[in-house]
C-alpha cells in the first residue's frame, strides 16, 4: 500500500471476528484501530460493505466461487489489473456534508475521483510515492487492463462451470446463463 493503514473496519462475521485477524491488526509497531458494526445497528454494514455491488458482483455476478481452482485465477486478478483498472481508472465521490430540511436530506458530494487522484491530492503522502504512482500510471492503458480483466474472468467462469458440472449442481445451469 502506498500509505499506512490506519483502520480496519468489519462485520460482525466470524471469518473476521477472529484472535487471529485482531493480533494481525494491533500487535505491530504501529496498531491499526480494528472495528465492527454495532450490535443492532444494521445500517452499519451498509458503510462497510458498501463497495459490493461495484467491485465483486458487477464483475463476478452471484455465482458461488467455492472450489480450490478459482482461488488463484480470483488472487491474480485482484492482484493485478483488477486493482489497477480500479483504483487508477473508476472514479467515485465521497460524501461531504448531510443536511435535514423537514422530511428531506440533502446530500452534497464532492467531485467525482479515483483513488489515484486523492492520493496524489492528498498532503499526507510521501512525494516519492507519488513520484511512483505517477510513473505507474503513465505506463497504464485502462483498454488492455479491461480486456485482460475479461480475459481472466472468463477463465474463471469456465473454471467453475467445469467444476459445477462435475459435482451435477442442478443450479449451474442457471449460474451459466446468468453469467453470460
Amino acid at each position: 500500500m502506498p500509505f499506512p493503514l490506519l483502520g480496519f473496519d468489519s462485520d460482525n462475521g466470524g471469518e473476521f471476528l477472529n484472535y487471529h485477524l485482531f493480533r494481525h491488526f494491533t500487535d505491530r509497531k504501529q496498531p491499526v484501530d480494528f472495528t465492527r458494526s454495532r450490535a443492532y445497528h444494521k445500517d452499519d454494514n451498509a458503510h462497510i460493505e458498501q463497495k459490493n455491488w461495484t467491485h465483486v458482483r458487477q464483475w463476478l455476478g452471484y455465482a458461488r466461487l467455492d472450489t480450490p481452482a478459482v482461488v488463484p485465477l480470483l488472487n491474480d486478478l485482484y492482484a493485478g489489473e483488477w486493482r489497477l483498472f480500479h483504483n487508477f481508472f473508476c472514479p467515485s465521490v465521497k460524501l461531504l456534508s448531510k443536511e435535514r430540511v423537514g422530511s428531506k436530506t440533502i446530500k452534497r458530494h464532492d467531485s467525482p475521483k479515483t483513488p489515484y487522484q486523492r492520493i496524489m491530492t492528498s498532503p499526507h503522502i510521501d512525494p516519492s510515492t507519488k513520484r511512483s504512482l505517477s510513473n505507474q500510471f503513465s505506463l497504464l492503458n485502462p483498454f488492455l487492463l479491461r480486456k485482460a480483466m475479461e480475459g481472466k474472468l472468463q477463465r474463471i467462469f469456465r473454471c467453475c462451470d467445469n467444476s459445477s458440472m462435475q459435482v451435477n449442481d442442478p443450479s449451474a445451469a442457471h449460474n451459466r446463463n446468468y453469467l453470460r
